[in-house]
């Protein structure tokens, strides 16, 4: 009886919640909401546990912990495109573990909106929850969400898996889930399905109420943890503290309550205020001819001291703006600079500095010049203008100096000048680092935090002696107890015995020689303890003409297995690997890599990876490689895969560095498809002085 009346009592609610979209749509067809997007229990766009075919802004990241129903999320959500959202999950749920343990699981969402909001269209998505998982808590589903009023939205759609328990209706039995949390496709949209719907309503500008009918029955809880089901609709509130963060609280199924902390960071709104750098120089008009005859006729190029005072004033000017002066090359008509940017994390604004101090220190005859960017020894774009148009454009909008701006190869050889007293050059940094654990099945959430150092010493152009410490701040990475069991090499499975073995670690400490053998070719190698895990020496060559999307690169490296308590010491096992590699950008800072050949375990396979890009340089990527090494042997997950993820802490600083928070999360570490880490590699290297990478970020030109 209680269960007929569950099923009368969401049928009703349906129902109720069907009748306000044509009684919206009567009112007003089309509206401006005040409604923003909110967080569900899972992290991406929804009501409560039912989804929605919202999508947050482009770009935006949002990061939740809640609690409710005997589970405790995590939530990781990163706006992939302005129509996909990706969302990582860590799960730690009473009862639903093998045997009636908890459920310690490692998850991937996808949630695509097909359709956005216009006129009388509601927007519509696509999505999948817990693609990689062991089948708990994995759904599908298809939504739409229609604005009603500015202040009310309302939602309806169909699921399948656990969105499709309750009230189900359609035939056919849904395959079992992957036991050992392998990719779970042929589960997808099959089984019994069930409709679910929901509303939301903004009461002021804080404060958002929620209801949903929930097409998940919740038979796992039930039955595992005396979750006490009276009903199929949920109740939720939204409370906005700030623009970054919200409170959530939850009333599930007429008996539990729940609760979640939210915060989402949008990359185009920093929390600092912008403008912190120093203000570049204007540009300096050039005087009459009759104002300097000898300037614009070039007779001052029969002095020998001109030159070397032009290109001491260029590099005192240069430094103060936070960049040396490599090199240059000067004729009455034309000048050439090699610029190495160690301030701007937007090549396009440290070309705009430079453009500006060089109209100031160049005499008149010189209408030509050509700023070269030099990263790790290797002059990559050359950029050239007309000082004319410089002079003419300076208060115009970026595209109009871009239109007339000429990008090609930088040249290989020339009568450049290095500037005086820049080798050998010293640099260090401080940057934050998050190591996670390896998320074992069984495992709880291990972190540490703390504060990395790096140096390094230009010994000459291109040769480079460089060293990352890192010194724990806090964590609990030392309280894991995981023993690696795996039948294969233990080239990462052992991870662990690093992680707890000391909270000072060297991590890494190499020579590098970087060149550049032909035009648009590029060579590396790199000597020395090569990261936590790994000592030996890399080799690698690219080719990356500046106006191609297309690279491609091969890599070779013998490496040794570093020892787990001694900074300088080796374990027996070395190996020989190495990797051909195909880059292409596609634009829009989407950017998608594949690599094929030999990894550290001596498995044949290949990884694929996508990177976004944003023009202020966040950076969100996933990757997945498979190898011939069988599944049973890699462990839990099956395959490799993991997402990466680089802020810029300028954009929390408010004022120009090059230091990066770039944390790197898997669900599983196991041994098949390990490659060994090493640092400075070439593609990422040059891609950001290239056009591609210049014309994304142009408009911090004149900034």
């Amino acid at each position: 009886m209680a269960r007929m009346f569950t099923k009368i009592g969401k049928v009703s609610t349906l129902a109720l919640i069907a009748g306000l979209v044509p009684a919206g749509f009567a009112a007003r067809a089309e509206t401006t909401s005040t409604l923003g997007w909110s967080l569900g229990r899972f992290g991406t766009p929804g009501l409560i546990d039912m989804p929605t075919a919202e999508a947050m802004q482009d770009g935006e990241i949002a990061t939740s912990v809640g609690k409710a129903a005997g589970a405790l999320r995590g939530n990781f959500a990163f706006q992939i495109t302005p129509r996909v959202t990706g969302t990582l999950r860590f799960t730690h749920q009473d009862g639903l573990g093998a045997g009636g343990d908890t459920l310690k699981e490692k998850t991937l969402d996808l949630h695509w909106q097909v359709l956005d909001e216009q006129g009388w269209r509601p927007a519509v998505a696509v999505g999948l929850r817990d693609m990689f998982g062991t089948g708990v808590n994995a759904a599908e589903y298809v939504v739409a969400t229609k604005t009603l009023t500015p202040q009310l939205r309302a939602t309806a759609g169909i699921g399948w898996g656990r969105l499709g328990t309750e009230g189900s209706f359609g035939g056919g039995t849904r395959p079992a889930a992957d036991p050992v949390g392998g990719l779970n496709a042929d589960t997808w949209f099959r089984g019994p399905a069930a409709a679910f719907a929901g509303v939301a309503w903004q009461a002021n500008d804080k404060l958002v109420l929620k209801a949903e009918v929930s097409s998940d029955d919740y038979a796992a809880e039930v039955a595992a943890n005396d979750f006490d089901r009276k009903t199929s609709v949920n109740f939720g509130a939204d409370y906005k503290i700030n623009n970054m963060a919200s409170v959530s609280a939850y009333y599930l199924a007429g008996s539990e309550v729940g609760f979640q902390f939210n915060i989402v960071l949008d990359p185009h709104q920093p929390p600092a205020p912008s403008g912190l750098e120093k203000a570049p120089l204007p540009v300096r008009p050039r005087p009459a001819p009759s104002a300097d005859p000898d300037g614009w006729s070039g007779a001052w190029t029969a002095d020998p001291t001109a030159a070397p005072a032009i290109q001491k004033a260029v590099a005192d000017s240069l430094k103060k703006d936070g960049q040396i002066l490599d090199s240059m090359q000067l004729s009455a008509t034309r000048a050439e600079v090699r610029l190495r940017n160690e301030t701007y994390n937007s090549t396009p604004q440290a070309l705009g500095h430079t453009a500006r101090i060089l109209t100031r220190a160049l005499p008149p005859s010189v209408e030509t010049i050509v700023i070269t960017p030099v990263v790790n020894g290797l002059p990559t774009a050359s950029v050239s203008f007309k000082r004319s148009d410089l002079e003419r454009l300076e208060n115009t909008q970026s595209g109009e100096i871009l239109a007339r701006t000429v990008i090609g190869e930088a040249a290989l050889d020339g009568a450049f000048t290095a500037t005086p007293g820049i080798y050998p050059r010293y640099r260090f940094g401080l940057s934050p680092y998050v190591e996670f654990s390896s998320f074992d099945p069984g495992q709880d959430l291990h972190a540490d935090m703390g504060i990395a150092l790096n140096g390094s010493l230009d010994l000459a152009p291109g040769l480079i002696l460089s060293g990352t410490l890192r010194q724990k701040v806090f964590g609990n990475l030392d309280d894991q107890t995981r023993v690696s069991t795996s039948p294969v090499q233990h080239v990462r499975s052992d991870v662990a015995e690093y992680q707890k073995n000391s909270d000072l670690t060297l991590e890494r400490l190499t020579l590098a020689w970087y060149g550049r053998p032909a035009e648009a070719i590029y060579s590396r190698v790199t000597v020395g303890y090569l990261e936590r895990m790994y000592g030996g020496v890399s080799g690698e060559v690219l080719w990356k003409p500046v106006d191609s999307r297309l690279a491609l690169g091969a890599e070779l490296d013998y490496v040794k297995q570093r020892a787990f308590d001694d900074a300088f010491d080796f374990q027996d096992y070395d190996t020989l690997g190495g990797h051909l590699s195909a880059y292409y950008d596609f634009g829009a800072g989407v950017t998608g890599q594949l690599d094929v050949g030999r990894y550290l375990a001596e498995d044949w396979g290949a990884t694929i990876s996508v990177d976004r890009q944003l023009a202020n340089g966040w950076s969100v990527g996933a990757f997945a490689t498979l190898t011939d090494m069988s599944s049973s042997d890699f462990g839990p997950g099956s395959f490799d895969k993991g997402v990466r993820l680089t802020i810029p802490l300028s954009w929390a600083l408010g004022k120009p560095t090059l230091a990066t928070f770039h944390p790197t999360i898997r669900p599983y570490t196991g041994d098949g498809g390990a490659r060994v880490d090493v640092d400075g590699r070439l593609y990422e290297t040059v891609r950001d002085n290239h056009m591609g990478a210049i014309y994304e970020d142009w408009g911090r030109f004149w900034r």
